[in-house]
């Protein structure tokens, strides 16, 4: 299933903003059975996690590894979107979270087959927590004050980052030229994962740990 957050009744509204998760499916999967079953109340209790790897932290001891990192967890109620205005914009808003541009650029709009095999969840976000990690190892003062072990143990953070790869035509396609919306979106996803990572990385991570 694929997922993106926004809002139907603000469209501009941003991250900073008070945010729903539309959650897209096919029409008889479980979720969507269930969600549909738990119309009239407040809908189907759900908790939805994301986690991003931006590194990898090597310390002097495996004890002290770690991985830097931004995680979320979300808890709120799901139901189903009956509106047909609400539910277009939603499969636009998750279509475009893909590949940007790509709602403008595919056929469009579904025809009713699609849209009737296609059910579109709502979760309205309640409470939710985030973490993020970053920076380099986190040492104990009694490793980092050993100068036979200092001198010897490679430490620091090996940056890591999603990659969008080379585009590959399907057998089917009669398009020349990658469209510039692909492209863009390639060359943008790459620098900005890139940036994020050796961000990360050089971040200040807190002074050692007491003994």
């Amino acid at each position: 299933m694929i997922g993106q957050m926004g809002s139907f009744d603000r469209p501009s509204a941003d991250l900073d903003d008070p945010l729903d998760c539309y959650i897209h499916g096919y029409v008889s999967s479980r979720l969507m059975k269930l969600a549909r079953s738990s119309a009239g109340g407040e809908g189907l209790p759900l908790t939805i996690a994301a986690t991003k790897v931006d590194g990898l932290v090597l310390s002097l001891t495996p004890f002290s590894h770690s991985y830097n990192y931004r995680s979320a967890v979300l808890f709120g109620y799901g139901q189903v979107v009956e509106s047909d205005e609400e539910k277009d914009w939603a499969m636009r808003l998750i279509t475009d979270s893909v590949v940007t541009g790509r709602w403008e650029n595919s056929r469009t709009p579904p025809d009713g087959g699609e849209l009737s095999s296609t059910t579109i969840l709502r979760v309205r976000i309640v409470s939710g927590s985030g973490k993020i990690r970053e920076g380099g190892p986190g040492e104990d003062k009694k490793d980092a004050g050993k100068e036979e072990v200092v001198s010897k143990i490679w430490t620091g953070v090996v940056p890591v980052w999603e990659t969008i790869g080379e585009p590959v035509a399907s057998k089917t396609n009669r398009v020349q030229e990658l469209p510039e919306h692909i492209r863009a979106f390639k060359e943008g996803e790459n620098d900005r994962n890139e940036k994020q990572a050796f961000s990360a990385a050089n971040a200040v991570y807190p002074k050692p740990k007491a003994e």
